[in-house]
């Protein structure tokens, strides 16, 4: 499915509604009846219900263990239609906002990959654990995106994955090889154990530099 340049502007403004909060209002998530309406008329109920579970889970309150949040969100995220980027956006490689995936109810495992991270960040986990990370998927033979969640800066991460729906101890995913690592404070060489050696600023990595400028443009 190709999205209109108006109807992807419209779901940029619509993420940025969802997550331009400071951190002292990081539990204020509320998509407007404005979108809501907008994505029933274009992609149906089935497609508002979606957003609205989304929100509900974004909201869960804060007393929830971290372990049941990556269970929660990995279990949601993983429920949508896996979809190449070709067959469902018209182009070779476009990374899609959480609304975007949900909406039309497919993605591919960088997509998966995103709306994991914002969705755990929205729900108080610490951003300083979380990466999303390259890899390569050895049995396809491709390169492949997961969500790592580490405990500590020397633990071994967690792996949240769309093409299994255990989450597991990165030394129990010998189907991966990690490449390198980011989030909205850095970029890593990625290693088995432990969250690797710091290489830079997030910045460096253009899809996710263009994935923020979209987000922020609007609200210029």
């Amino acid at each position: 499915m190709y999205l209109s340049q108006a109807n992807q502007h419209y779901f940029r403004n619509a993420l940025i509604l969802a997550f331009s909060f400071s951190v002292s209002m990081l539990y204020a998530f509320e998509l407007s009846d404005k979108l809501l309406g907008y994505i029933e008329s274009k992609y149906g109920q089935s497609a508002r219900s979606r957003l609205e579970l989304w929100q509900r889970l974004a909201t869960t309150p804060s007393q929830l263990s971290t372990e049941d949040k990556l269970n929660q969100v990995n279990r949601f995220f993983n429920t949508t239609q896996f979809k190449s980027d070709l067959q469902h956006w018209g182009q070779e490689d476009y990374w899609a906002t959480p609304v975007e995936l949900l909406a039309t109810n497919g993605g591919d495992c960088e997509d998966y990959s995103i709306a994991k991270y914002f969705t755990l960040k929205t729900m108080g986990v610490p951003v300083d654990k979380l990466r999303i990370t390259y890899v390569k998927a050895i049995r396809l033979n491709q390169a492949h995106m997961v969500l790592a969640y580490y405990e500590t800066p020397s633990s071994e991460p967690l792996i949240l994955d769309n093409l299994i729906s255990d989450i597991k101890p990165a030394s129990k995913r010998t189907d991966l090889v990690p490449v390198y690592s980011f989030n909205g404070d850095g970029l890593w060489l990625s290693k088995q154990r432990g969250q690797g050696k710091r290489i830079g600023e997030a910045g460096k990595l253009s899809r996710w530099v263009d994935l923020n400028t979209r987000l922020l443009d609007d609200l210029k």
